[in-house]
């Protein structure tokens, strides 16, 4: 729970500096290919979490992986989260930077289940008729569970849209059975 509420204040602070110098996706890209470097690097990872190793080591070894690939706002934004020891959280940020992000633009985030890869013309439909239903710009989010059998699961927040083909096959059981 308090690393929740630490992560959502640095990526809060993070959200608003981009705000102000009018460079959300910028800085959003730069946090996102920086939490995948980490988290995709095991050894990195290890060693920027490390108590054991001196922060200006982990800050100079920051300094030559990542000159040229981040900003100043963002490597001042990693220098700090080395010096607080707070790297451990990057990935949960860069995902709270990405919600404060995507509320500022209208964007609404639907988390889409299918039985098979969805093609790019359903995605499209898809996309145009929750935009519709729900008046935002919506980014589709998409997975796999070939569990459904067919048809789709959207959730967006706390909304859930259950047109699978097991749902309805649970249904028409529990109604053949209460008959």
């Amino acid at each position: 729970m308090l690393n929740l509420q630490l992560a959502t204040k640095y990526s809060r602070a993070m959200f608003l500096l981009a705000e102000e110098d009018g460079k959300l996706a910028q800085y959003g890209a730069e946090l996102r290919a920086l939490a995948e470097a980490v988290a995709g690097t095991p050894e990195l990872k290890a060693f920027l979490e490390s108590p054991m190793i001196p922060r200006q080591a982990k800050q100079d070894a920051t300094e030559k992986i990542f000159a040229g690939e981040l900003s100043p706002m963002v490597m001042n934004f990693l220098r700090m989260l080395l010096d607080k020891q707070r790297v451990a959280l990057l990935s949960e940020i860069v995902q709270q930077y990405e919600n404060f992000a995507n509320e500022a633009q209208g964007i609404l985030v639907a988390d889409v289940t299918t039985a098979r890869v969805l093609s790019e013309a359903l995605g499209d439909r898809l996309k145009a008729k929750l935009s519709e239903l729900t008046g935002k710009t919506i980014k589709l989010r998409k997975h796999l569970d070939e569990k459904l059998i067919g048809g789709v699961v959207v959730r967006m927040g706390d909304t859930l849209i259950d047109g699978s083909l097991k749902s309805r096959m649970k249904a028409l059981e529990a109604q053949l059975l209460a008959d």
